[in-house]
């Protein structure tokens, strides 16, 4: 029997109309097309990390959330399955972005945050986007405005596919493990290497690239403001 998932299309949907936001108004304010919209809900294109960042902000919730099913889209705790959450096609196998243009996402999520969590590598859930970074949720009781994630930015990758700088409210702390990230951040131009952290108000404009030949990965703590 395939495993219980939740796609970030359904899940995008979901928080939409919990907002009282109408797709063409969410197409208005993020300046795409309501048809651009239409395709992210229903699983037919991935959003790129400016993308999801975006919404995430315009729909007044973190990244963490858009990773896990909420109400009725979640998967229930007696159902929870025991395999690692990865993303899976639509039969339920294991696949890479490399192989499925669209991948759908599984990621289970107790309605009750516990008060400790332990995660171990191979069961985590995970995000790849179109630009082949890919973040991986390292605890899921972080509350509604954290978002506790390792990052990893493969060779030649970076945080949009055209070059557009990030720009969302909160502050972003980071701590790289394993490789080199080229950080602009508003007119400041840096390399961050193996061992080095970084603190920003992620408000200003900025952007991470991988110009390497190796892999970059890090540990990433994103706090998101709420009213």
């Amino acid at each position: 029997m395939a495993e219980p998932v939740v796609s970030l299309g359904a899940r995008l949907r979901e928080v939409r109309l919990a907002s009282g936001l109408s797709l063409r108004e969410v197409a208005r304010q993020l300046g795409v097309s309501p048809s651009f919209v239409s395709q992210l809900e229903n699983g037919k294109s991935q959003p790129s990390v400016a993308t999801l960042y975006s919404m995430a902000q315009l729909l007044g919730v973190s990244i963490d959330e858009l990773f896990a099913g909420d109400g009725a889209a979640a998967v229930p705790a007696a159902a929870a399955p025991t395999k690692p959450a990865r993303a899976l096609a639509a039969d339920g196998a294991p696949v890479s972005r490399s192989d499925f243009s669209s991948p759908v996402d599984a990621f289970p999520k107790d309605d009750k945050a516990s008060r400790v969590v332990v995660s171990k590598p191979g069961e985590r859930p995970r995000l790849e986007m179109d630009t082949g970074v890919v973040w991986e949720r390292l605890a899921d009781n972080t509350g509604h405005d954290l978002d506790f994630i390792e990052i990893i930015y493969p060779p030649q990758s970076s945080s949009t596919n055209d070059g557009r700088m990030l720009q969302h409210a909160g502050m972003e702390f980071g701590y790289l493990l394993e490789g080199e990230l080229e950080v602009t951040v508003g007119f400041e131009v840096f390399v961050l290497r193996a061992g080095e952290a970084l603190g920003f108000d992620p408000a200003q404009p900025h952007l991470f690239r991988n110009l390497s030949d190796q892999p970059a990965r890090g540990i990433w703590c994103v706090r998101h403001p709420h009213a």
